[in-house]
């Protein structure tokens, strides 16, 4: 039943063979698969995976169950590559999963698909659940435009160090991961950092106990820390971007504008024109004016 549901919303798109197609899975909850993946994990001669003991479970649960399993995961990628090359040199479709997701995002993939396209092969993605774009979608994040996915920090003292002062440097709207077991420290460092900024905390997203809240940078540890279980399971956090700053119109820049317009207009009138010209708040300009207009009169 679902394999011919599958295949009847899917089966009219052209699957060309000798063609790897990167496969994203569900990130937690079995739903959000979709049907053209099952299709596709249907349609293939052989399935690439991170794990053959998480990924045959998962074809067994959508009913596929004759498919050969390439171990390709990120201590043997390089070389797991030259298998899924001879297999499409003899014109076989492979498709590639990760554990969760889609691959290669903080997943292994990115090195297959490389070798795959630099061999002259085709790589199609079959596109599908993202535990980044899940939690910026619920992020709320009203400045965001821009964003920068850092996926999991380094794990070296000195290296995270560095990281984290790039993230509370930039300020774009920041995706990060973290497991469990680093997350209260996590917590701390951007308290420390990101004092000033929104984080979004998204645990076990898509799961029974999935949880999304969003509060103050130097709030996170104190609200990890009133709930044991809020530091269970997988994390994606979403560190908001930073409000652009208003532009200084008490700035030396905004003087000349001032001055030109005062020489020809009444004060209110040159302090509006000059605030449609610059963007400048206008009462910071009529401040500004004034103290220029008692400089000049002092003088």
């Amino acid at each position: 039943m679902l394999q011919s549901a599958a295949a009847h919303a899917a089966g009219a798109q052209q699957y060309p063979a000798g063609a790897l197609y990167v496969v994203a899975t569900p990130i937690g909850n079995l739903a959000d698969i979709t049907l053209r993946a099952i299709h596709v994990l249907g349609l293939v001669d052989a399935v690439a995976c991170e794990d053959t003991r998480h990924s045959g479970p998962l074809l067994r649960q959508l009913g596929i169950e004759t498919k050969a399993l390439l171990a390709v995961h990120e201590h043997n990628e390089r070389e797991a590559a030259a298998g899924v090359l001879l297999r499409l040199a003899r014109g076989e479709r492979v498709a590639y999963i990760s554990d969760a997701g889609t691959p290669a995002i903080s997943d292994p993939g990115a090195a297959l698909v490389a070798a795959v396209q630099a061999a002259g092969y085709r790589a199609l993605p079959i596109p599908g659940a993202s535990s980044a774009v899940a939690a910026l979608s619920v992020a709320g994040d009203a400045l965001g435009g821009p964003f920068t996915f850092i996926g999991f920090l380094p794990q070296r003292s000195g290296e995270r160090a560095l990281a984290l002062q790039r993230l509370a440097g930039d300020a774009r709207t920041q995706v990060l991961f973290e497991a469990p077991h680093r997350i209260e420290a996590l917590a701390s460092a951007l308290a420390e950092a990101c004092a000033g900024r929104a984080v979004t905390v998204c645990r076990e997203l898509t799961k029974q106990f999935e949880t999304v809240q969003t509060l103050p940078a130097n709030a996170l540890p104190a609200w990890l820390a009133s709930d044991a279980n809020r530091s269970r399971g997988e994390f994606v956090l979403v560190v908001h971007a930073l409000a652009a700053a208003e532009p200084d119109a008490t700035a030396p820049a905004h003087d000349a504008t001032l001055r030109t317009l005062m020489a020809a207009l009444p004060l209110k009138q040159a302090v509006a024109l000059a605030a449609e010209l610059t963007g400048a708040p206008r009462n910071a300009l009529y401040e500004r004016a004034l103290a220029l207009k008692n400089a000049a009169a002092d003088d």
